[in-house]
């Protein structure tokens, strides 16, 4: 299949702008042959109304119809022999990755397939006392979703947001990643072609391409856009959110943001399991290059023996692991900058010996630092997007609790204690900073179901109510209405 580079505008192709960009191959560091023409303007504009007049048909399309349309993009991307190669490419991301985001992708299209063919999934409500009242949930109309840098499958083109909008009966306008246009290239290729396949209508489906912010801005800012889907840092989500806050007419902006999931492990699982707990986390801390949101980024405990022993066999485990390749040069240095700034504070202690890194490639790595020092600096509270992990050793429990309690929302909070030990407390505020409280385990990893709540207080998202996984993310795109007195 070939990379057409071009603007699909429904079943149009369009390049009419003067402004051209490439991806790039971070494993080689070298850009790629692939070239792609920003949308223009009028090209958005032209997108959004064939949205628009989109949705006055496809609202209309019964659930069946629907699901029949999300399998057969689930189809048709399936059939796209040259996705990996293009994907790895793009990624410098493993073809272990690929298979293993390819059928996450796959799995959502026909889960929500399935999910459409339940019963009653609106929860739609019935009064028969007078007056007759029934509620359900209408569509809310075109919606922008923006591709993410770190899964190029998953959370962008045929995605999770796009999916559940589609779902919905929303139509949707993909912004792609300037990361991986060319793996957006095939997957939009491969939607127009199920468009066609199901007959619905023209404009379902559109995708841009921007490598400026102006691209996003303007489709955000569009009347006929009427709400945002967006997975990647606080800052690009929160400017969103007051673009979005500040037109004629506000709409929502679902954003997927930052966090540094925090880890408490408590002083007799250190003493049991420490080899255990460090090759668990050593693994969870690197993998994918530390380019997950879910990533540990923070693990807590009490300062003894034990919490020493553990940083020791943290730090061997770690340096055992290849050095991981970014997914861009402009990523590896953030994360360089951050990590070093960190390690430069003169409270900060690092565990690691930071090796020559070449290229696109960094070194796992973790500090220490003590918890006075912890709550003083908010820098050490902050997201490092990368393989890096910052322990912190507490005088008691109650400095836990206080360091627990001065965080911002997580996505994610994981608390490692045996059977025998009491953490009502700890639980009891941790639940309040989190989407997600895990006991005993691993924050990377999100599986796909509806028991899933993929989202958490902000900054890690624009809203705690809704999850970016499973089938309760279509609730994002649907809003309640009460009939009354029709029959």
């Amino acid at each position: 299949m070939k990379i057409i580079g071009e603007n699909f505008i429904g079943d149009k192709i369009s390049a009419k702008g003067n402004s051209v960009f490439s991806t790039f191959n971070p494993k080689k560091n070298v850009s790629t042959p692939w070239q792609f023409t920003e949308a223009t303007p009028n090209e958005i504009e032209e997108a959004c109304f064939l949205a628009y007049q989109a949705f006055k048909i496809y609202r209309k399309t019964k659930d069946n119809e629907r699901a029949l349309f999300l399998r057969e993009i689930a189809n048709e991307i399936d059939t796209i022999k040259e996705l990996e190669e293009v994907y790895c490419t793009e990624s410098g991301l493993s073809k272990e990755r690929f298979q293993t985001e390819k059928e996450r992708t796959l799995f959502q299209l026909r889960m929500f397939a399935d999910f459409l063919e339940s019963r009653n999934w609106r929860n739609e409500i019935i009064d028969n006392q007078a007056p007759i009242l029934k509620k359900t949930y209408i569509p809310l109309g075109p919606v922008a979703v923006f591709g993410a840098s770190n899964f190029p499958l998953a959370y962008s083109t045929a995605g999770g947001d796009t999916t559940s909008a589609l779902a919905a009966g929303c139509p949707v306008i993909v912004k792609s990643h300037p990361m991986h246009a060319a793996t957006n290239d095939l997957v939009a290729q491969a939607i127009l072609r199920a468009v066609k396949n199901t007959n619905m209508p023209d404009g379902v489906f559109s995708s841009l391409n921007g490598i400026s912010h102006q691209t996003g801005q303007a489709l955000v800012l569009h009347r006929h856009i009427k709400a945002v889907g967006f997975t990647g840092s606080v800052q690009g989500g929160r400017a969103l959110m007051d673009l979005a806050a500040g037109r004629e007419e506000p709409i929502p902006v679902f954003a997927e943001m930052g966090s540094v999931n925090p880890v408490v492990i408590s002083n007799l699982s250190l003493e049991r399991k420490a080899l255990f707990w460090a090759k668990a986390y050593a693994d969870s801390i690197s993998q994918g290059g530390g380019q997950f949101c879910t990533s540990p980024g923070i693990i807590i405990a009490e300062k003894n023996k034990h919490f020493d022993n553990f940083a020791r066999l943290l730090s061997t485990e770690l340096n055992k692991i290849e050095t991981a390749c970014m997914l861009h040069p402009n990523i590896k240095k953030q994360f360089i900058n951050k990590r070093d700034h960190i390690i430069a504070l003169d409270s900060v202690r690092s565990l690691s010996k930071i090796k020559k890194e070449h290229d696109n490639y960094i070194q796992q790595s973790v500090v220490i630092v003590d918890g006075n020092s912890f709550l003083k600096n908010k820098a050490l509270r902050e997201e490092v997007f990368g393989s890096f992990c910052v322990l912190v050793e507490c005088k008691d429990q109650y400095e836990i609790l206080d360091i627990i309690e001065s965080l911002e929302g997580q996505l994610t909070g994981t608390i490692i204690a045996e059977k025998e030990e009491d953490i009502q407390d700890l639980k009891e505020v941790f639940q309040y900073r989190v989407g997600r409280l895990i006991l005993n385990g691993v924050s990377t990893g999100v599986r796909v179901c509806k028991a899933m709540h993929h989202g958490g207080p902000y900054p890690a998202s624009s809203t705690p109510f809704f999850t970016a996984v499973g089938t309760d993310a279509i609730k994002r795109w649907i809003r309640p209405i009460t009939y009354q007195n029709f029959y």
